[in-house]
């Protein structure tokens, strides 16, 4: 009987070592943001043109906590241990008010009371965000600038609509290196809609 009881406890306790083993030797997550890094508090901003960005559309295959990749054979793979800082929709529109105020002189109304200006909607619908290891980060997305026709210049249309596509290579690196071209390509697309939106505040006329 002391012989079978040793036996049990011999058995439990190789169980318990294995499951503890396990455990330690999962990888911790790592998360990721499309914020740039932190920097000096910017400097007030004199005659600001007023945006509210809305929520940024994301395509399903992509929109989760997890990084999906596209593999070579352009299977998608869910790394598990690689995560976003917030929701991608969140942090996709929170990295275009941040780089829209930076370079572009813009005030996101929902930081604000209210806007002593009209206000700009920004619309943004990502139709592909695209994480490819070792080859590229790839964003397509249609964007719109829109005013109420009541502040519409006369020279200008109070709704202007764009496509872009960017691409970002990746040579290596992991899924840092890719966060980081995706940082890359948020700038370039705040920079399209950057130079519209000042041009038709102003009474020009906007185009792609």
């Amino acid at each position: 009987m002391r012989r079978n009881v040793f036996a049990v406890l011999s058995i439990v306790m190789a169980a318990a070592g294995l499951a503890a083993g396990c455990a330690s030797s999962k990888l911790p997550e790592r998360f990721h943001t499309l914020l740039a890094s932190a920097s000096a508090a910017p400097a007030p901003i004199a005659n600001p043109v007023y945006v509210d960005v809305l929520p940024v559309q994301m395509p399903a295959q992509v929109d989760h906590a997890q990084w999906v990749v596209r593999q070579p054979d352009d299977s998608l793979l869910v790394l598990e241990q690689e995560r976003w800082a917030a929701p991608l929709s969140d942090e996709l529109r929170g990295a275009i008010v941040e780089h829209l105020a930076a370079r572009w002189n813009a005030v996101d109304v929902r930081g604000v009371g209210q806007p002593v200006g009209a206000v700009w909607r920004v619309r943004i619908d990502v139709q592909r965000f695209e994480s490819m290891p070792g080859r590229e980060a790839r964003v397509e997305a249609t964007w719109s600038l829109s005013v109420p026709a009541s502040a519409a210049s006369a020279r200008s249309p109070a709704t202007l609509v764009c496509r872009s596509t960017f691409a970002e290579p990746v040579a290596e690196g992991g899924v840092p290196a890719l966060a980081a071209a995706h940082r890359r390509i948020v700038g370039r697309l705040a920079d399209e809609i950057g130079p519209r939106l000042k041009a038709m505040s102003a009474g020009e006329a906007g185009r792609c």
